[in-house]
């Protein structure tokens, strides 16, 4: 993983997906869900969020359905990465095998709002205070499935022979 500074929208606990892309809107496509993302937990976030940012929130990240929206959305809006104690199952599962970074990290709720962190190469997070986080290491077979765009796209690569099984 390259080394990333980025500014942070913080969340608490128990973020389901359907805050994340709402049920009333599921008929429509990624864009449109997207503009509704959060909106019932931090409605200036879909219109605010920039290309590169990241959200930190407290345990539980993700849980409830098993809507890959819900990962979609956070991809079309450029999160960089979203960083917790813990995941959804469900949505820790989509969101490598859409590439979407995760982070699992016990010490993410020491992260402050609007704070700018680097995410390191050694998965380890520095804040703007100077503190190191330490994280959990991503497995390097998740994180290839991250810098090559996902699950679809390693099987691709895999059928082309350009990329070890």
């Amino acid at each position: 993983m390259t080394t990333y500074k980025s500014r942070v929208w913080k969340l608490g606990s128990d973020v389901d997906t359907d805050s994340l892309a709402p049920g009333a809107y599921m008929k429509y496509g990624v864009d449109v869900i997207a503009q509704y993302c959060l909106e019932a937990i931090r409605p200036d976030f879909a219109k605010n969020v920039r290309a590169g940012d990241v959200l930190v929130a407290g345990p539980n990240f993700g849980i409830g359905s098993s809507r890959e929206q819900a990962v979609e959305v956070l991809m079309h809006l450029g999160l960089r990465a979203v960083i917790a104690p813990t995941f959804g199952g469900l949505f820790f599962r989509n969101a490598f095998n859409l590439g979407l970074l995760l982070i699992t990290c016990p010490e993410a709720e020491k992260i402050l709002q609007d704070e700018t962190i680097t995410l390191l190469e050694t998965g380890e997070i520095e804040r703007e205070n100077g503190t190191v986080l330490m994280c959990n290491k991503t497995p390097d077979f998740l994180m290839n499935m991250i810098h090559v765009g996902g699950l679809m796209n390693v099987l691709k690569l895999r059928s082309q022979g350009n990329l070890d099984a």
